[in-house]
Parts: C-alpha cells; sequence; structure tokens
C-alpha cells in the first residue's frame, strides 16, 4: 500500500488523450490541459536523416531550415514574426528519424496557428533562390558545429563505423560534398515525397476544446492533397559478432580521446528501460561508476561519460573518454570495460539502483511540466512508439526495472564482441 501510494504521489496526472485522423492522412492527436491559458501546437513529419538517400545526406535538416521561408500566404519568416506577435515562441528540429516545428502561444490564437502551418504544409516556397540561402546557413551550422571544434567530428566518426548498413550511419547535419552537390530538384523530389499530409501528426496541448481544435484542423488542413506512399527504410543491421576498431587523426583536439558504442535495441523496446537505468548508473553525474573511477580515482581521465541514444531503429550506447596528459588512452579503455564487466557479472546493488530510477523519475516528471514538455513526449509516443497512449504509461515501465534486468541487459547488449571502438589522436601515432 505505501510503495502504491508513493508511486502515484510522483507520477504525473494522466493526460486525456483524443484522437482523430483526416481523409488526407494527418493524424491529430490532442489533449486538452486548462492549468493556463497557452496552448503547444507540433506538426511531427516523419522524416529524419535516415530517410536520406546516400550522397544526398542533410536534407531533413536543410528542411527545418526552408520551411520558414515563406509560402503562398505566408512571406520569408513572417510565420515567426507573426508568432512571436501573438505573444507566443516558436522553433523546429530533426533528429535520426523525425522532423518537428512547434509553436507555444496564447489559446485565443490556436487558428491563427493552425493556419500557418496548414499553409506551409500545402504551398512551401522550394524556390531556387531559398535553397541555396538556407543551403549556406546549414553549411555555416556545419562549420561551427562539426569541421571547427575540437572533436567536432568525432560522433560522425563513430556513427560511420558503429553502423555497417542501416542509415543511422550519417548525422542529420548531413556532409558538405553531399551539401555542394545538392540540386533544386532533388531537394523538391524530397519534398514532396514526405512533407505530405499523410506523413504528419499534429500534436496539440493545452487550452483549448478538442472538438474544436479538430473542427478547425479539418478547416485548415482537410483540402491538402494526399501525397504519394511514403518510403520507409528497408535496411537491416548485421548482428555484429567481434570488436571493430577505427584510429582517427584530428589535428584540432588537444588530446587523446576514445569512444565505445555497442548496439541497442530501438526506442520502446522491452529491454530498453533497463539500459537506460544501467545508463543512468554508468555516466550520470560525478558519482556514476565511470566519471567516479576514471576521473576521481583514477585520475586517468579529464571527463568521462555515456550515453543511451534510443531511436526508432537499432540504437547505439555511447562510452565517452578525453585522456589526462601523459595518460595512455587504451589503458582508460580497458578501464571503461572492466566498468561494463563489473556490471554484468554483478547486479547493481539496491540503493544505486534506486539512486538511478529517482534520476530517471525525477527528469520524467519535470520534463511534462510544461505544454511543450508534454507535447515533445504525446509526439514521440504517436509517432515512434505508434501508440499516443503509452504517454500515461511509460513511467511504470522504468519502475518495474529490477537489479537482475540491469545485469542481464548489461551482460547482453555491453558484451565486448559487440563493441565498435574508436581512437581520435591530436597527432599520428598518439593512440598506443
Amino acid at each position: 500500500m505505501i510503495a502504491a501510494i508513493a508511486s502515484a504521489a510522483d507520477a504525473p496526472p494522466a493526460l486525456p488523450i483524443r484522437q482523430k485522423t483526416l481523409k488526407n492522412g494527418l493524424r491529430i492527436v490532442a489533449a486538452e490541459d486548462r492549468s493556463r491559458p497557452v496552448i503547444n501546437l507540433q506538426v511531427w513529419y516523419h522524416v529524419g536523416s535516415k530517410d536520406e538517400k546516400p550522397g544526398r545526406t542533410g536534407f531533413a535538416h536543410l528542411f527545418e531550415h526552408l520551411m520558414f521561408r515563406g509560402s503562398k500566404n505566408v512571406g520569408p519568416e513572417e510565420h515567426m514574426r507573426l508568432v512571436r506577435q501573438a505573444g507566443g515562441v516558436v522553433n523546429a528540429y530533426t533528429t535520426f528519424d523525425t522532423t518537428v516545428y512547434w509553436e507555444t502561444f496564447p489559446s485565443n490564437y490556436l487558428e491563427r496557428m493552425l493556419w500557418l502551418e496548414a499553409d506551409r504544409m500545402a504551398s512551401l516556397d522550394v524556390s531556387e533562390e531559398n535553397f541555396h540561402k538556407e543551403r549556406e546557413v546549414v553549411k555555416e551550422e556545419r562549420r561551427l558545429r562539426v569541421e571547427n571544434p575540437p572533436y567536432g567530428n568525432l560522433l560522425e566518426e563513430v556513427l560511420r563505423n558503429t553502423y555497417q548498413r542501416y542509415p543511422y550511419r550519417h548525422a542529420p547535419i548531413g556532409s558538405m560534398e553531399d551539401l555542394n552537390k545538392a540540386t533544386i530538384a532533388d531537394v523538391r523530389e524530397f519534398h514532396a515525397t514526405y512533407y505530405v499530409p499523410n506523413n504528419a501528426t499534429l500534436v496539440l496541448v493545452g487550452d483549448f476544446d478538442a472538438g474544436e481544435a479538430f473542427r478547425l484542423a479539418e478547416k485548415h488542413f482537410g483540402a491538402i492533397p494526399r501525397g504519394r506512399r511514403v518510403p520507409r527504410v528497408r535496411a537491416t543491421e548485421p548482428e555484429q559478432k567481434k570488436r571493430r576498431e577505427a584510429v582517427i587523426d584530428d589535428p584540432k583536439a588537444p588530446l587523446d580521446a576514445v569512444v565505445a558504442s555497442y548496439h541497442l535495441p530501438p526506442a520502446g523496446h522491452p529491454d530498453s528501460y533497463a539500459l537506460e537505468i544501467a545508463a543512468s548508473i554508468l555516466s550520470t553525474g560525478q558519482s556514476s561508476r565511470l566519471y567516479r573511477r576514471l576521473v576521481y580515482e583514477q585520475q586517468a581521465a579529464m571527463t568521462a561519460q555515456g550515453e543511451a541514444l534510443f531511436l526508432e531503429g537499432p540504437s547505439v550506447f555511447f562510452c565517452f573518454a578525453i585522456a589526462n596528459p601523459g595518460r595512455n588512452i587504451r589503458e582508460i579503455l580497458e578501464e571503461m570495460e572492466k566498468i561494463l564487466a563489473e556490471m554484468s557479472e554483478k547486479a547493481p546493488a539496491e540503493e544505486e539502483l534506486t539512486k538511478a530510477k529517482n534520476q530517471i523519475i525525477a527528469s520524467f516528471v519535470l520534463e511534462r511540466e510544461s505544454m511543450q514538455g508534454k507535447a515533445d513526449f504525446l509526439g514521440k509516443c504517436a509517432v515512434l512508439f505508434g501508440d499516443p497512449e503509452r504517454y500515461n504509461t511509460e513511467l511504470e515501465r522504468y519502475r518495474r526495472v529490477t537489479a537482475a534486468d540491469v545485469q542481464r541487459a548489461v551482460r547482453t547488449y555491453l558484451a565486448p564482441h559487440r563493441q565498435t571502438r574508436v581512437f581520435l589522436r591530436p597527432a599520428a601515432g598518439a593512440a598506443k
């Protein structure tokens, strides 16, 4: 009884979810929340970097920019101006699996925002001028994030070596070479294929009447023609049966670094919850096993951390360390491997398990305090899990994880033969 009361106390209130699909295939997922007079509206296009063809990378991210360049009734940057004029905020983001456009605004502006999103879905201005302008913006973003900073290219190298076939091999930013050789015909074909109502989900959370919201969505989106059948990724990632290694030179890097990556199951897989808790034990905060051992106790690494990146397809866990001057990066990797082996051989203590669960529960609850936080996760459940109702049941899946579950998941997925190791060195011969 006490456990049940405690569980209810730290659970966010259930969200009342309603759904409707228009004749053109647009899916609408709505949840009323009258706690404050605002609405978060999101349009999820089920297209990310994994949907790009080889030699044509960066298109999903390019459209994150192009979608603000105007449409039939809205001029360049006017979409953002109209949202801000109403007292709202607006932005977008691109992932491996999705591209999401969102705005948060006072609830009396719902129809204006639906009209804005419908107008650019129906009539985006994919002109030669807009294409060339935004391509240069994306290229500059790549220079700032990837090509100029120390270790900026490390993620790309890790993905390229971790995945053999699956299109997570390239990051959403795209390559400079592919961006340079892209044509307006390529870009228009990508837009016509993926930016259609039958590849979109409209998510609404906030102060509105769901029936009225459905009526307004039908009014503004209903006449947009359905697109052709949307292609999906058919590639499969072969099972990794032996360790792989790569050594990369980066003259911008001041110190040796190493990443050990491991394939994980997709987001929402039954084992993903134990693996997320394992990742928290290993790498969340300065008391985590990786940081405590490598940075505090041995003082071998300047930093050491990890992350479980759960995606719609085959996912990945990273362990990462940067060596202190004079320390051997391969010895640091050996110590990282020992830490993983210890967790596979012995289940975490109850105190350690409880701490990791509390961290995840706290993050889960706090991230869903805002309308945007609710809509973000509702969209993820609808698009990536295929079931928006999972919004109200996901937290319980973490609570049910046992120490034995964590040990089994680490032993299964973070096994030595599943490892891809990537060393990054500031000059040839540094990784010995």
